[in-house]
């Protein structure tokens, strides 16, 4: 083929429809080009990838950004929070205060927005062992009793459970207290169904499941022959 009927095949084949699609795409530019920009800001919370298996935040207060991105009218004005996310990778980091950037490579969004500011730009951590021990269950007990009767035991089935959390946190911890049970009433032997209650909101059970409190009781001058941790929450 000669070079006169290649430059007729390529450019001059269906010529109508070639310049009408550069008509076209020459107006969607123009058009996208010529659209309203407009920013917004939004707060998310940091999520922390790949944290080491043996490694625990040491604050409860969960970090959040304040994201502010730029983008096409019609873009912001049906942004979502959750198209915007901001991660933080904890490969490789260690026990103690750490200093992480928070910068536009750690925010993930929409590819028509770009981000303009973080705030905070840098995020102070700190990161603790894990650490996993048992705890003795003590009963609260309350109530009101019959003239003469007083409680003589309270146990608490299981006796000990597990718990786990940041070294510091759980080793601050002495034992695990029910939630108080209402023995009102009863004037020999009661069981109530309660659950563990854990003061530390960074420390958890470990498999929680309810726990059976046996409340025994005595007449008054009789003495106890276990000590009942009474409700000192009222």
């Amino acid at each position: 083929m000669n070079l006169r009927g290649w430059v007729r095949r390529v450019f001059l084949h269906n010529l109508p429809l070639k310049i009408m699609s550069v008509i076209l795409a020459t107006g969607l530019w123009y058009a996208v080009s010529r659209e309203p920009v407009s920013e917004v800001e939004v707060s998310v919370p940091v999520e922390f990838q790949n944290v080491p298996e043996n490694l625990e935040l040491g604050s409860e207060h969960i970090p959040r950004a304040e994201i502010r991105v730029r983008g096409p009218a019609r873009i912001v004005r049906d942004l979502k929070t959750s198209d915007v996310r901001a991660e933080i990778d904890l490969a490789g980091s260690q026990a103690g205060e750490r200093t992480f950037d928070l910068s536009g490579r750690h925010i993930r969004t929409l590819r028509e927005l770009s981000v303009v500011q973080i705030v905070p730009s840098q995020l102070h951590l700190d990161l603790d062992i894990r650490e996993t021990r048992e705890l003795e269950v003590r009963a609260r007990v309350l109530g009101s009793f019959a003239q003469g009767l007083q409680v003589a035991r309270a146990t608490a089935e299981p006796a000990r459970i597990t718990v786990t959390g940041p070294k510091r946190h759980v080793d601050s911890l002495e034992e695990a207290l029910t939630d108080p049970v209402d023995a009102s009433g009863t004037m020999h032997r009661g069981i109530f169904m309660t659950h563990v209650y854990l003061s530390d909101p960074l420390v958890q059970v470990v498999n929680p499941r309810p726990v059976q409190v046996t409340v025994i009781m005595e007449r008054a001058s009789e003495k106890p022959t276990v000590s009942v941790v009474p409700d000192t929450t009222r």
